[in-house]
């Protein structure tokens, strides 16, 4: 089989149908709500002719979700190519997004909405475990989610390794989908200069003051050093995408401008071993700040 088959599942109300909805723009063939037994079925039409296949799986299969772990193992020793991805959102948000639309959680019952997303995080444990890629949708809209979608799965793209440099701020939480995470505030921070202050990372000035700071090129020669180590395994491991978070206080200055120079380090490298990596810098709190 010359195919590709994703897997899309995580929690309700987390953006499964906007994630479903970006890959079928892309020329993805999407199935929703999938019973997990037919899987291995569906598997085998990804043909020449329709070699991209998508499909939603969750606890509205009820009982039949629980096969899930099952069906993935059938397809991987019929060796399917597949990969899961998992959407998550933090239970608040998730609360606020239920709230909203006036709409039960379909686990819920008679119980509270909070009730059905503890009982949601119960099922949905093992396989989250062993998802390659998650995708934290709390701090994005509908259509940043299908543009990170988008750059996950471009079409254009013949890397084999991509990965998204997401600069964060750390009073906002650290990302749930981070691979790794990378601490910036070492850095003095541009915060404190008034000329700096109402600018970002991504003005010439700040970029500037970052990384002209002592000991950060030193950093950035180290751990370009390091990545391209653990690279290595992560080709030997089949991984595909890898999410580099990198964090300062507020994810405004210092973050937003080594994600930008380590995306623009990794581009330039171009090639680990004879394997070929591309990167792109994604800036979550940019904007953010009160």
């Amino acid at each position: 089989m010359n195919g590709k088959v994703v897997v899309i599942t995580g929690m309700s109300g987390a953006g499964r149908s906007t994630v479903a909805h970006a890959l079928e723009d892309l020329g993805w063939y999407v199935v929703d709500n999938l019973p997990p037994a037919l899987l291995a079925n569906l598997c085998d039409m990804a043909t020449s002719t329709t070699p991209k296949i998508a499909v939603v799986i969750d606890v509205r299969g009820r009982e039949f979700f629980g096969t899930l772990s099952g069906a993935l193992s059938e397809i991987a020793e019929r060796g399917i190519a597949r990969q899961v991805l998992f959407v998550d959102a933090s239970d608040e948000v998730l609360v606020r997004r239920f709230e909203s639309t006036r709409r039960p959680h379909p686990l819920q019952g008679n119980d509270r909405i909070v009730d059905g997303i503890a009982k949601e995080r119960e099922r949905l444990r093992e396989v989250r475990s062993v998802s390659d890629i998650l995708i934290d949708s709390s701090a994005l809209n509908i259509h940043q989610l299908e543009q990170k979608i988008a750059e996950l799965f471009a079409i254009s793209s013949t890397a084999d390794l991509r990965v998204n440099v997401l600069s964060f701020g750390y009073k906002y939480g650290i990302p749930v989908d981070a691979d790794l995470v990378v601490d910036c505030r070492f850095i003095a921070n541009p915060h404190w200069d008034p000329l700096l202050r109402p600018l970002t990372g991504l003005d010439s000035l700040v970029s500037q003051r970052v990384l002209g700071t002592e000991n950060v090129q030193d950093f950035l020669e180290k751990y370009q050093s390091l990545f391209e180590t653990m690279a290595t395994g992560f080709f030997q491991e089949g991984r595909k995408y890898l999410t580099l978070a990198v964090g300062c206080t507020g994810g405004k200055h210092r973050s937003v401008a080594i994600a930008e120079e380590l995306s623009r380090l990794f581009n330039l490298r171009g090639v680990i071993g004879d394997q070929r990596i591309e990167a792109n810098a994604i800036h979550r709190d940019l904007g953010r700040e009160i």
